[in-house]
Parts: C-alpha cells; structure tokens; sequence
C-alpha cells in the first residue's frame, strides 16, 4: 500500500468543502485541581492573535516588540536564574501505598471493569517483556525492547484516548498497542516478521504499527515522529475546518527525555505552538537516554520546563500513578480541541527499570542495587494492585491466576508465530508506489532469474508461496 493511501487511510479528510468554522469548545470543570502551566503573552499562543503595531506606545511600561509581548520595563538589571526558580510540581492522585490523595478526582470515573484490564494489560506487557527479553538472549529473535517500570504511562494515556485518535510512538510504547486493541498474536507476528505481520516484514522488531488502530509504524532514526505528530494534528484541524461534521480528533506522540535532546524535538513543539495544533506530547523522563543519566543530558527543570519555553501547556505527572496519568490525559484531550485548538505537553516521570534494550548492559553505568530497590519499593503494576485489594476487587488467588493464563497465551502465540512461514518475497517490491514501477518489476524478474539459476543456495519453503509470489 502506498503512503498516500495508508495516509488517507488513517485521516480520511472529507469530501467537500465548507465555510471555515470555529472548532466545538469544551468548557473545564473549574472545581477541578489538576494544572496545566502556561507561559505566553496576554495575546494568546496563536501568532494569528498578534496585531503588529506601527512603533512602540508612547509612555508605555512594557515592551511592544513583536518578540516579547508586555515584558515589562525595569532599571534593574537582573539575569533570571533557573536555580532560583522552584520545580515544577508532580501531579499525583495515588501514593506509592496504593491510598488516594486527590479526593476531587475520583478513580471510579471507570468501571471496576475497567480498571482490572488495564491492570491485566500492563501484567500482559510485562510478561511478554520478559519473555521475548529471553527469547533473544537465546537467539530465537534479533532484538527486544522492555518497557518495565512505564506500563502505567502507556495504558493509562491509552486508557483516555478515542479510538479514531492518532499514535506516534517510540519503542516502549507495548502497553499503547494492547490498550488499543493489538493482540498478543499481532505483536508476535511482528517480531518474527512471519506472514501474519501488518508490516509484511520490512522491519526490525518492536517497531509496531497498524492502520486498524490508528497507530503509525514506529521508526528507529530518534524523535522523527514527534514533527510528524504536529504535522499530522495540523492536518485534522484543517480538515474540521472544511468540514465541521467531522469527529474531532487529535494526535499524541510519545517520546523518551533523551529524544528531546533532538532538534526535531523542538522544532515540532514550536511548530505545533505556532500553528495551535491538536496535539498531546507525552515525554517518558525515565532518567536514562541509555547509557546517559537525566542529570548528564540537561540542566533545566526536566523537559516540562521546555514547554513552557514554547507557550504551550505543560504538567508533569507521576508515571506510576495510572490514574494521574489517565486524568491528566483526559484534560490534555479536551485542551487540545478547545477553541482554535492547541498543543499540550504531558511529563510523565518514571525509572526505566530494564536495561535500555538487549543490547545494552546497564548495570555497567548504575548500581543493581538501585534497579532492586526501584524494583521492590514502587512500579505502576504493585501500585495500581494495592489500590485494588484494598478496594476488594483483587486478591492473591486472582493474581496468580492472571499471570498464569497471561503466561499461557503468550507462550501459546510465541510458539505459533515462531513456526510460520515469513511475508512472501514480492512484497519486498510492493507498496512502495500504488503500482509498482518498471524498474521495481525488472528487479523482481531478476531476483528470479538468480534464484532459479542457483536453487541450492536459496530456501524458498520458508516463505510464504516461495518463489510463485515471484510471478509477474
């Protein structure tokens, strides 16, 4: 499939066209106590809302320069230091012990229900972790990424999503994919690149994507999907504007801290700021860009701090409170598609309990002891199941029969994932125009031609139609 096609796929802009109108507003409850900082001029973030003066106001107080809007005039020379400044506060609705601390916002705004599959499927995605951890240190698969210690960040922004939403994602975003209806076969088929895989396998694993689910193919080169995001939220905005009929919707992309080191990082952030695009950013501070602890990548108040920079909306929350997580997601939402719209940055702080993939070892730059202590003292999943049995819809009993059926089912795909046939080799020519092009049909007839001419040195029964799928 061409990327025109799987872009109209995803946002299928409408067929005609219509007076531009304003986009439906969402009024905030004002009782509520979760808050979102911002930093911008009286005049809002959109650039559209400057009115360019011809000079600088007679006996005004403050600067009227378009750069730095009613920045007021002082005899005092002072440099701001951010040492001075007090840290951005983290937003929390659970404790560590698993008790409320917020009040005002009740957890129960989802079903018990509810709650236990998001519990089920950051269990889902840490067994899987461990599993396919193993399975590459036994060379049944080239490489893995675990996300332990960042399920809750994952399913409980998930959790606030809708579903015609769109997801651009990094690599520790499993829990995403499941929360939006992914199986556990999907992301099987995925890393043995068999015949069942959505990418035809054209990828190196744990680079998920699917069109059924709004999810973008996730990409190795760092940060390319966060101007992407902003792109792709400017384009649902324009295309309501055409046509207000449409749902509203918006993009959200994740990210590491160590992918804001990159200049996409910020060129996407003042982009969708500039444009006051739909977008939700949720940046993963887990304290290590690899082998780079936080404290050796910035200087700054973590990466919320930046946002403000750029005039957007920014909270910074507990990552392994998912409740915090879901209702700062929940508001970020609604923000996003208020008025003229706008971007809203969302840092969720957590520890990146496994190492950074399996090809990293990172007990060779931070103690054991210090991933054991993280470990045992506080981590999304023992969270969330303390605030369950203390309400008494979770027990010992129930536990141990998730994780034994989880367990089962993963083993279960891993076996016949392992055993089927890999995507057929035509597609290695496929979908990169709509119709394949002269040459890209010379080149198929060739590869042929050379398998035909030494068949000793090629296996064709492990794929699919084996070389048939060669025919023109």
């Amino acid at each position: 499939m061409s990327v025109k096609r799987v872009l109209q796929r995803l946002i299928r802009p409408g067929s005609t066209y219509t007076k531009p109108a304003s986009v439906t507003q969402h009024v905030n409850p004002a009782s509520r106590r979760l808050q979102f900082r911002y930093q911008s001029s009286n005049a809002g973030p959109d650039s559209s809302s400057y009115q360019p003066s011809v000079s600088q106001r007679h006996n005004s107080n403050s600067v009227n320069f378009p750069g730095a809007l009613n920045s007021k005039f002082t005899s005092t020379m002072s440099f701001q230091n951010p040492a001075e400044k007090a840290a951005m506060p983290t937003y929390r609705i659970m404790d560590a012990d698993g008790n409320i601390v917020d009040n005002t916002r009740d957890p129960q705004n989802a079903s018990d229900a509810e709650i236990i599959t998001w519990y089920r499927n950051m269990l889902t995605v840490s067994i899987l972790d461990i599993i396919m951890f193993d399975a590459q240190r036994q060379g049944r698969t080239s490489f893995y990424m675990v996300s332990a210690g960042e399920e809750g960040i994952a399913v409980g922004t998930a959790s606030a999503l809708d579903a015609e939403d769109l997801c651009f994602l990094q690599y520790r975003e499993q829990g995403v994919c499941l929360q939006r209806g992914m199986t556990i076969k999907d992301f099987m088929s995925q890393l043995f690149s068999n015949k069942d895989d959505m990418g035809r396998g054209r990828n190196m694993p744990v680079h998920y994507g699917s069109s059924k689910h709004k999810i973008f193919t996730i990409s190795s080169p760092l940060a390319t999907q966060i101007p992407q995001a902003s792109g792709a939220a400017y384009a649902l905005k324009m295309q309501r504007m055409m046509n207000p009929d449409l749902k509203p919707r918006i993009a959200t992309c994740y990210f590491g801290e160590g992918a804001a080191s990159e200049g996409d990082f910020h060129a996407a952030l003042n982009i969708a700021a500039t444009k006051s695009c739909p977008v939700v950013f949720v940046c993963r501070n887990n304290g290590f860009a690899i082998s780079t602890a936080s404290i050796e990548q910035y200087k700054g108040d973590g990466i919320a701090s930046r946002g403000l920079g750029y005039g957007i909306d920014t909270i910074r929350v507990d990552g392994n409170d998912i409740f915090a997580v879901r209702e700062a997601m929940i508001e970020a939402r609604k923000m996003a598609l208020e008025g003229n719209c706008k971007p809203v940055l969302i840092e969720a702080m957590s520890y990146r309990v496994s190492h950074h993939s399996t090809s990293d070892d990172s007990f060779a730059y931070r103690a054991k002891r210090e991933v054991e202590e993280w470990k045992r003292r506080d981590n999304p999943i023992t969270r969330l199941r303390k605030w369950m049995e203390k309400k008494g819809i979770w027990n010992e009993d129930m536990e141990k029969e998730a994780r034994a059926s989880i367990r089962k089912q993963v083993l279960q795909e891993f076996s016949a994932a392992e055993k089927m046939k890999k995507p057929a080799l035509r597609y290695m020519f496929e979908d990169v125009y709509e119709e394949m092009t002269p040459d890209l049909k010379a080149q198929m007839k060739e590869l042929k031609r050379l398998i035909e001419t030494y068949p000793k040195e090629y296996d064709m029964s492990q794929y699919e139609d084996g070389i048939k799928s060669l025919n023109q």
